[in-house]
């Protein structure tokens, strides 16, 4: 039988999804129309490879564009890989090599730089002549494609630079910037360069917001400036420097280059943009009026898509995006504008995943601390939960697709998906409340939350189980640490255990985030008190740790040192640990291998 969510008493009997299914597929990233608005380009990334594909915007077979060498892909709802040719011939994409590459449509591959460094987001200028990009996260260059010359924009005066994007009129180029010790949510800039007629003639100008960050500038048809700030205290969009003013977020943070949370038309008489609902997403249009002053005017905004959206762009009547949901396996979609009616055009996960009746989450929130916190229940009935912390911690899962979630959800699992203080998604303020409380205050939310799930029993402490990955890993720990009566174990991959070690050795973006989330490097004793591995000897278990050995962002050794210590206390702790694996668990063959120990360690624990 399938299962009926709205009915819990009945037995499950849902089948369990196969993990062939879960690790099976393709991940799909950045589509985007050709000017000519007859072709779609993607980035798909399966297993160790990735490909830049086209498909017909008005649906057919898909097609390889790039054979070698391999793009370098962004992640879920980032971009930065590539850029269509203005004449929709090709396009100009940033390999794995770090180099800047022009791939024609039915030609050879041309090798564009041969800087040997790492250049990502290419933009393409409207008159064809020139290409922008992005050097080592740091300089903004100028990429001429006839003569191949590259020359600098930016004045060094900034330690990041993302996202350059051209002037209609191709006459200037505008990037986000911003400098440490603070990260690209807590105050990002932006700048705008024009372009040199000589080396002597460059200009830059400088858009700073007080105590705000801005994101993925932009522009109307017409030269009126779009972006992402957050001066209303949510991320809105802004028309001409005027935010729309919605308290609901209308971008996610700045993890990575390209991402296209809202579009312009072409007419500039819209802006499509996505939005963040408390985690679940939708498309929405905004009309744009202009008024006698010559000002913008806002008119209706309207719901024209449910899920999760991002990667927008928009080419004459027809809108395309990246879509997901609880129950949508990731889909490239075509939107017409007059009537928005949809078209599938690509699929990223395996077939398969329509046969299985997967649940939307429900929404959680109680009060803690004078304030309001946030989590999304994935109901299973059976009475065992995971409460899963996502990363970040300046992140936030939303309502798109996770096989990890329906794999375990399947087996009988609850999932709930907390949103502790320093979660994105929920306003500036929610997100700015965890700076100095690292590894206090997102674990006091964690346990807040996890006891109201026990008072509303849908599960006791014997049968809950915590889960996280980084940051996450960080909290579930402070929750075997703090809050041991809670849980009945603890499942933690590459985790944050030692704050001072992190903030030493961790990689360039995020070498200075403990300066926000913890405070200043010197005040020792405060990295110490909010670090889990001054607490190893109060963790008793049992505990699981996954751990690859080139981790740029956590290296292994803090979770060597860790279980060391743990295990020092009489802990009950294993440590697995996956040669060659970074931030996270790539390889087909260690995903699988992650999944049966998990489910295993489960079966031990609560069974």
């Amino acid at each position: 039988m399938v299962w009926r969510m709205s009915d819990p008493g009945d037995d499950p009997g849902q089948r369990p999804v196969p993990l062939e299914l879960v690790i099976g597929g393709r991940d799909l990233t950045e589509p985007r129309l050709s000017p000519d608005g007859r072709t779609v380009a993607f980035v798909q990334r399966w297993g160790g490879s990735s490909a830049i594909a086209v498909v017909p915007a008005s649906g057919g077979p898909e097609r390889l564009l790039t054979s070698s060498p391999d793009p370098a892909p962004g992640r879920g709802m980032g971009g930065g890989c590539f850029d269509w040719l203005v004449n929709s011939s090709g396009v100009v994409y940033a390999a794995a090599d770090g180099e800047l590459w022009v791939q024609p449509i039915g030609g050879a591959p041309v090798q564009l730089t041969a800087l040997e460094r790492s250049c990502r987001a290419p933009a393409c200028s409207s008159d064809g002549a020139f290409v922008a990009v992005t050097i080592d996260e740091a300089e903004v260059a100028l990429v001429d494609l006839a003569s191949r010359l590259v020359t600098r924009l930016d004045d060094g005066s900034d330690d990041f630079c993302f996202d350059p994007v051209f002037a209609p009129d191709s006459t200037s180029v505008t990037w986000q910037a911003w400098n440490p010790p603070g990260m690209p949510w807590d105050a990002s800039h932006q700048v705008t360069a024009t372009l040199p007629t000589s080396a002597d003639t460059r200009e830059l100008s400088v858009t700073r917001l007080a105590d705000a960050a801005i994101q993925q500038a932009r522009f109307m048809p017409d030269g009126t400036s779009l972006r992402v700030d957050d001066t209303t205290g949510w991320a809105n969009v802004a028309i001409a420097g005027r935010p729309i003013r919605e308290h609901a977020e209308h971008a996610s943070p700045t993890w990575g280059m390209g991402q296209r949370s809202f579009v312009s038309s072409p007419d500039g008489s819209r802006v499509a943009f996505a939005r963040n609902e408390g985690g679940f997403g939708r498309l929405c249009v905004l009309d744009v009026r202009r008024d006698d002053a010559g000002g913008v005017a806002f008119g209706e905004v309207r719901d024209v898509g449910r899920g999760v959206h991002g990667q927008l762009s928009w080419v004459g009547q027809q809108l395309v995006a990246l879509r997901s949901g609880a129950r949508t396996p990731t889909q490239v979609v075509r939107y017409t504008t007059d009537e928005w009616d949809r078209t599938e055009l690509a699929v990223g996960p395996a077939a398969g995943w329509e046969s299985y009746d997967l649940p939307e989450p429900e929404l959680m929130t109680i009060e803690h601390d004078n304030t309001t916190l946030h989590a999304r229940r994935y109901a299973a009935h059976r009475g065992r939960m995971l409460c899963w912390v996502h990363g970040g911690p300046t992140d936030q899962w939303q309502v798109d697709f996770r096989p990890r979630i329906a794999y375990w959800w399947s087996r009988g699992w609850d999932i709930l998906v907390v949103d502790p203080r320093g979660s994105t998604g929920h306003g500036r303020e929610y997100q700015r409340a965890l700076n100095g409380c690292w590894g206090r205050t997102d674990v006091a939310d964690t346990a807040a939350l996890v006891a109201e799930a026990h008072r509303r029993g849908w599960t006791e402490p014997q049968a809950t189980v915590v889960i996280g990955g980084s940051s996450g890993g960080l909290t579930a720990l402070g929750m075997l640490a703090n809050h041991s009566d809670l849980v009945a174990g603890g499942v933690a991959s590459y985790p944050v255990s030692d704050l001072i070690a992190l903030a030493q050795a961790t990689h360039r973006f995020e070498a200075h985030y403990t300066e926000s989330l913890v405070g200043p490097v010197g005040d020792v004793e405060r990295y110490r008190d909010l670090s889990p591995i001054t607490k190893a000897g109060s963790i008793a278990g049992p505990l699981l740790v996954f751990h690859g050995t080139d981790d740029p962002v956590v290296p292994i050794g803090q979770s060597r040192l860790l279980v060391d210590r743990i295990r020092a206390g009489g802990g009950e702790v294993e440590l697995v640990v996956y040669e060659g694996e970074g931030h996270g668990v790539r390889d087909p063959v260690n995903q699988r291998d992650e999944y049966v120990r998990t489910e295993r360690f489960l079966d031990a624990v609560v069974g």
